[in-house]
């Protein structure tokens, strides 16, 4: 039997929009980012690797702005004090990532001994940052290290919205998934 509450909020369908957009998003630039040195046909995925990387960008800032304007649904009532600090402290890290991911590839491909085209998509050229070739070296340096924690945030966040799920038995998946009622 589980225990799913009816009566319990679910995130805005504008919420669980940009939630799925930018996981898939982030999820395909995982792969493409931490595969592409060992998979050569990922390589030619650069462009779009980078094109995608904008575009989390600019959404998790207009996520940012949703959910400081738009309070998310309660955690179940006898949620444990360390699980609400640690879902809380995950979760801001996730934003930080889809910021800091971003701007240090942007960083990375704006080097000025060596830079590299910004493309959108092929329909407009992105441009680049006025940065010193350190200030682009740090960004290429702080962006392979975020990208394995981005990874192991994401690994974390999925196993514990499975555990609330199968484990607990609990709505906490079902808020933000938009196939499962509660």
């Amino acid at each position: 039997m589980t225990r799913y509450s009816t009566d319990t909020a679910r995130y805005s369908s504008v919420a669980i929009a940009f939630h799925w957009t930018i996981a898939a998003l982030v999820i395909v630039n995982l792969v493409i980012g931490i595969g592409h040195e060992g998979i050569p046909a990922l390589r030619k995925l650069m462009g779009a690797h980078k094109a995608i990387g904008i575009t989390v960008l600019a959404l998790t800032a207009a996520r940012m702005a949703w959910r400081l304007t738009h309070r998310p649904p309660p955690l179940p009532a006898g949620t444990p004090q360390w699980q609400r600090g640690t879902a809380h402290l995950t979760h801001w890290a996730l934003y930080a990532l889809m910021v800091l991911m971003p701007l240090t590839g942007w960083a990375m491909v704006s080097a000025p001994d060596a830079t590299r085209p910004l493309n959108w998509f092929g329909l407009f050229d992105v441009p680049l940052l006025p940065l010193s070739g350190g200030a682009a070296d740090a960004g290429h340096s702080a962006h392979g290290v975020l990208g394995w924690l981005m990874l192991a945030l994401v690994v974390l966040h999925v196993a514990a919205a499975l555990y609330h799920h199968l484990i607990q038995r609990d709505h906490v998946l079902a808020r933000m998934a938009p196939v499962l009622r509660h």
